[in-house]
C-alpha cells in the first residue's frame, strides 16, 4: 500500500521555506514539522529524522539523524507517517486503538492521555484480540464499515504496564524519545490479523465521571469527533478536505457513536470492559 524505504542517515538539510503545519506538544516542545517539497511533503522530526512522502502517499523515504536506530524510524513511520500517507491516498485513518468483541470491532478514540491504549490492552490481556493501539483504518464494505488491523504491539505507559502486563511478554527494544514500552502481540496479547465489521465507536472522556456512562450522540456530534481525530497529511488541500468530509458525513450517519466516560482506575477495568461488552453486543442496536 506504500513503499517505505530506509536511506542513509545524514545532518538534515536546512529547508528554506516555513513549514505549513507544526506539531507541538503541550509542554511546547516541538514535535513535527510539514513542509511542502517539488515531489511532494518532507515531514521532519527534529533530532530523529527525515520523512519524505510523495504526492500520491504511495511512497516513503526516510533518513535518520545520525545516531537514531533503525527500531526508532520503524516506529516513527508505522505510528506517525504512514497513517499520514495513506491520507493521502484517501484512506480514512484515525487516532484511536480497537478490539474485536463478538466478531466485530469496538473502537476508543480520544485525544492523548485519555486512556486508549490501556483500554485495548485491558482487552486483550483479558483474552480479547486487539486490532489496533493507534492508526485505526477505515473502509466502506458491502454492509458497512469495517475495521483494517495494525501493526501487532501495544504502547503503553509505567503505571498501566505495571497494572496490565505480565512479565514475561515479548518487547520491543526501547526508543530514544519517549519512555513507552512497546508491547508485541503473542500468547499473553492476542491479535487480530483480519478486518471486523464496525460495530461501536466510543469516544473518551477525561475520567471525571462519578460513574460508568455511555451516552448516545446524534450524527452532527459524531462528525465533527470524527474531523477532530482524523489523521490529514495536508490539511490545506481544499479537494481532498472536500472529499474526506464527504465520507466521514457517510461514516457518522450510523448510529453507532456513544460518548463513554468512567473513573481512571485500574481495579475498575474489569467492570468497564464488562460494561463495554454488553453495550456493544445489544442486538437492538446492531449494524
Amino acid at each position: 500500500m506504500v513503499d517505505f524505504k530506509l536511506l542513509d542517515a545524514r545532518i538534515p538539510e536546512e529547508v528554506h521555506t516555513a513549514p505549513f503545519h507544526e506539531r507541538v506538544f503541550p509542554d511546547g516542545t516541538l514535535w513535527t514539522q510539514f513542509y511542502r517539497t517539488d515531489t511532494g511533503y518532507l515531514l521532519r522530526f527534529p533530532d530523529l529524522g527525515d520523512f519524505e512522502v510523495s504526492a500520491d502517499g504511495c511512497a516513503v523515504h526516510c533518513r535518520p539523524a545520525t545516531g537514531i536506530s533503525e527500531d526508532t524510524v520503524q516506529h516513527l513511520y508505522l505510528n506517525q507517517v504512514l497513517p499520514l500517507a495513506l491520507s493521502k491516498q484517501g484512506k480514512l485513518v484515525f487516532h484511536a486503538s480497537a478490539v474485536e468483541i463478538g466478531g466485530a470491532a469496538a473502537a476508543f478514540m480520544g485525544e492523548s492521555g485519555k486512556g486508549k491504549s490501556t483500554l485495548a490492552a485491558s482487552f486483550a490481556t483479558s483474552g480479547f484480540r486487539f486490532l489496533t493501539d493507534d492508526g485505526l483504518m477505515v473502509e466502506a464494505s458491502v454492509s458497512g464499515y469495517r475495521v483494517l488491523p495494525s501493526h501487532p504491539s501495544i504502547r503503553l505507559w509505567q503505571d498501566s504496564e505495571a497494572a496490565l502486563i505480565a512479565p514475561d511478554t515479548p518487547t520491543a527494544p526501547a526508543l530514544e524519545f519517549t519512555s513507552k514500552s512497546r508491547f508485541l502481540a503473542g500468547e499473553t496479547i492476542p491479535f487480530c490479523d483480519s478486518p471486523r465489521p464496525l460495530r461501536r465507536v466510543y469516544f473518551l472522556g477525561d475520567g471525571s465521571a462519578a460513574n460508568l456512562t455511555f451516552q448516545r450522540m446524534r450524527p452532527a456530534e459524531a462528525l465533527i469527533e470524527l474531523v477532530k481525530h482524523s489523521f490529514l497529511l495536508d490539511i490545506e488541500e481544499r479537494e481532498m478536505l472536500a472529499a474526506h468530509f464527504d465520507e466521514l458525513s457517510s461514516l457518522a450517519n450510523l448510529p453507532i457513536y456513544y460518548r463513554l466516560d468512567y473513573p481512571r482506575r485500574y481495579e475498575d477495568l474489569a467492570t468497564v470492559r464488562q460494561a463495554i461488552i454488553e453495550h456493544t453486543t445489544e442486538e437492538s442496536e446492531t449494524v
